[in-house]
């Protein structure tokens, strides 16, 4: 395959196109704070919440909280996977 240069025509046009679909996300960004405490409330389990919890709002590391909690990093990090994939499926199309 031969490196060819960029076609300058295509750059400008992404560029063109990059600023017409970069908005305000600011009526997303309100739905997301108004969903997210409902769809932690309801689509996760207790223990997900309270590793989510333990996570990002008192910011321990993985350890420390299998630590804490007396289990595997391993078990803690799959707990973290699906509760960020139960609350993405759950947020997806509210954004």
């Amino acid at each position: 395959m031969e490196n060819t240069p960029f076609d300058p025509i295509d750059i400008a046009s992404l560029h063109v196109w990059q600023r017409s679909q970069s908005g305000d996300n600011n009526p997303r960004l309100e739905r997301l704070s108004h969903n997210l405490p409902l769809a932690v409330k309801q689509e996760l389990t207790p223990c997900q919440r309270r590793v989510l919890e333990m996570r990002y709002f008192q910011n321990m590391r993985v350890t420390d909280i299998a630590n804490e909690l007396g289990v595997s990093k391993s078990s803690v990090s799959r707990t973290l996977r699906r509760a960020r994939d139960r609350l993405y499926r759950s947020l997806r199309y509210s954004l």
